[in-house]
Protein backbone atom coordinates (compact mmCIF):
# COMPACT_ATOMS: atom_id res chain seq x y z
CA UNK A 1 0.00 0.00 0.00
CA UNK A 2 3.05 2.04 0.80
CA UNK A 3 4.06 2.13 -2.83
CA UNK A 4 0.98 2.39 -4.30
CA UNK A 5 0.34 5.85 -2.33
CA UNK A 6 4.21 6.79 -3.23
CA UNK A 7 3.08 6.38 -7.07
CA UNK A 8 0.12 8.52 -6.62
CA UNK A 9 1.80 11.32 -4.70
CA UNK A 10 4.55 11.04 -7.65
CA UNK A 11 1.75 10.91 -10.19
CA UNK A 12 0.59 14.46 -8.50
CA UNK A 13 3.76 15.82 -8.30
CA UNK A 14 4.63 15.28 -11.85
CA UNK A 15 0.86 16.69 -13.12
CA UNK A 16 1.54 19.69 -11.04
CA UNK A 17 4.66 20.51 -12.32
CA UNK A 18 3.79 19.75 -15.41
CA UNK A 19 0.81 22.48 -14.80
CA UNK A 20 2.92 24.66 -13.60
CA UNK A 21 5.33 25.06 -16.83
CA UNK A 22 2.56 24.89 -19.20
CA UNK A 23 0.85 27.61 -17.17
CA UNK A 24 4.15 29.53 -17.15
CA UNK A 25 4.65 29.11 -20.61
CA UNK A 26 1.29 30.20 -21.80
CA UNK A 27 2.15 33.39 -19.52
CA UNK A 28 5.17 34.22 -21.12
CA UNK A 29 3.53 34.00 -25.00
CA UNK A 30 0.61 36.10 -23.23
CA UNK A 31 2.94 39.07 -22.48
CA UNK A 32 4.30 39.28 -26.05
CA UNK A 33 3.18 42.21 -28.33
CA UNK A 34 2.80 42.75 -31.79
CA UNK A 35 2.59 46.01 -33.10
CA UNK A 36 0.24 46.59 -36.51
CA UNK A 37 1.82 46.16 -39.60
CA UNK A 38 0.20 46.67 -43.46
CA UNK A 39 1.10 45.09 -46.73
CA UNK A 40 -0.95 45.10 -50.09
CA UNK A 41 -0.82 44.74 -53.67
CA UNK A 42 -2.19 47.48 -55.94
CA UNK A 43 -2.67 48.72 -59.54
CA UNK A 44 -2.46 52.32 -61.29
CA UNK A 45 -2.27 54.20 -64.35
CA UNK A 46 0.57 54.79 -65.97
CA UNK A 47 -0.20 57.86 -68.62
CA UNK A 48 2.34 59.28 -70.87
CA UNK A 49 2.93 63.25 -71.19
CA UNK A 50 2.16 65.24 -74.28
CA UNK A 51 5.26 67.49 -75.25
CA UNK A 52 4.97 70.96 -76.47
CA UNK A 53 6.41 74.00 -77.55
CA UNK A 54 9.39 72.83 -78.98
CA UNK A 55 12.34 75.30 -79.74
CA UNK A 56 16.01 74.34 -80.37
CA UNK A 57 18.32 76.79 -79.63
CA UNK A 58 21.54 76.45 -82.33
CA UNK A 59 25.15 77.14 -80.95
CA UNK A 60 26.53 80.54 -81.18
CA UNK A 61 29.73 79.77 -82.58
CA UNK A 62 28.64 77.08 -85.32
CA UNK A 63 24.77 77.17 -86.11
CA UNK A 64 25.09 73.58 -87.85
CA UNK A 65 24.84 72.61 -84.05
CA UNK A 66 22.17 72.20 -81.61
CA UNK A 67 23.41 73.71 -78.57
CA UNK A 68 20.08 73.38 -76.52
CA UNK A 69 16.57 72.67 -76.32
CA UNK A 70 13.30 73.83 -74.71
CA UNK A 71 9.35 71.76 -74.12
CA UNK A 72 6.67 72.04 -72.46
CA UNK A 73 5.04 68.90 -70.73
CA UNK A 74 1.25 68.55 -70.02
CA UNK A 75 1.77 67.64 -66.11
CA UNK A 76 4.35 68.39 -63.50
CA UNK A 77 7.25 65.99 -63.50
CA UNK A 78 10.18 65.70 -61.12
CA UNK A 79 12.74 64.45 -64.03
CA UNK A 80 13.23 64.41 -67.85
CA UNK A 81 15.78 63.75 -70.15
CA UNK A 82 15.67 64.13 -73.80
CA UNK A 83 17.34 63.16 -76.88
CA UNK A 84 17.64 64.90 -80.83
CA UNK A 85 19.15 61.57 -82.07
CA UNK A 86 17.73 58.52 -82.75
CA UNK A 87 19.34 55.62 -80.09
CA UNK A 88 21.81 58.94 -78.85
CA UNK A 89 22.61 59.02 -75.43
CA UNK A 90 19.74 60.98 -73.30
CA UNK A 91 20.83 64.30 -71.64
CA UNK A 92 19.39 65.52 -68.62
CA UNK A 93 17.04 68.24 -68.27
CA UNK A 94 16.16 70.97 -66.20
CA UNK A 95 12.68 72.06 -64.83
CA UNK A 96 13.16 76.14 -65.79
CA UNK A 97 9.61 76.63 -64.53
CA UNK A 98 5.82 74.56 -64.06
CA UNK A 99 6.31 72.30 -66.65
CA UNK A 100 8.75 73.78 -69.04
CA UNK A 101 12.24 72.22 -69.33
CA UNK A 102 15.18 73.25 -70.95
CA UNK A 103 18.01 70.66 -72.00
CA UNK A 104 21.91 71.45 -72.63
CA UNK A 105 23.45 69.36 -74.93
CA UNK A 106 27.02 68.79 -73.87
CA UNK A 107 27.82 67.36 -77.24
CA UNK A 108 26.10 69.60 -79.22
CA UNK A 109 24.81 67.11 -81.87
CA UNK A 110 24.44 68.37 -85.78
CA UNK A 111 21.09 69.59 -86.73
CA UNK A 112 21.76 67.08 -89.76
CA UNK A 113 22.11 64.03 -87.27
CA UNK A 114 19.39 65.53 -85.25
CA UNK A 115 16.35 62.30 -86.62
CA UNK A 116 14.03 62.49 -83.60
CA UNK A 117 13.28 64.06 -80.57
CA UNK A 118 12.93 61.73 -77.96
CA UNK A 119 11.87 62.89 -74.51
CA UNK A 120 11.96 60.30 -70.80
CA UNK A 121 10.07 62.17 -68.05
CA UNK A 122 8.87 60.61 -64.72
CA UNK A 123 6.40 62.36 -61.75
Amino acid sequence: MHNRSRRRRRLVLVIAAAAALAFAAYAFTAANTVPGSSAGDGAGVISGYTVSNIAYQLEAGNPANIDSVSFDLSAAAGTAHASVVSGGALQACTNTSGNSWSCDFSSNPTVLSATSFRVVAVQ
